[in-house]
């Protein structure tokens, strides 16, 4: 009688065992997802105030470029073949002028792409 009393003891601490196994498992799959999720957020977040930097600093120096040509947003507009609302959205830094636009503005501001890209110096 006491040896099965131990066998099946023994079952259930095995049983306990393997139960805690996979718990503890869990936690730290679980863990791991979750510090995944954190991180590319924080990723997520950085590029996006990266990418904010950049607009910013070419909406600067678009406004800095048409200012120094003595030029309304309207003339800029006009040349351009666009509207003076899609300028003011590219100087204000909530949208950015597609690639030929840009390649435009470099001509019409007699700078190199590059310069505008650097934004302000």
């Amino acid at each position: 009688m006491g040896a099965m009393k131990m066998h099946h003891a023994s079952g259930w601490i095995s049983a306990v065992s393997i139960l805690t196994t996979i718990l503890l498992l869990a936690l730290v799959a679980g863990g791991a997802i979750l510090l995944y999720v954190l991180l590319k957020g924080a990723k997520d977040r950085r590029s996006r105030r990266d990418n904010e930097a950049l607009y910013q600093s070419l909406a600067e120096a678009l406004k800095a470029r048409r200012a120094a040509h003595g030029m309304s947003q309207e003339q800029v507009a006009e040349a351009l073949g666009v509207s003076r609302q899609a300028v003011s959205k590219w100087e204000n830094g909530t949208a950015e002028p597609s690639t030929s636009n840009l390649l435009a503005l470099a001509k019409l501001y007699e700078v190199d792409v590059s310069e505008l890209l650097r934004g302000i110096q």
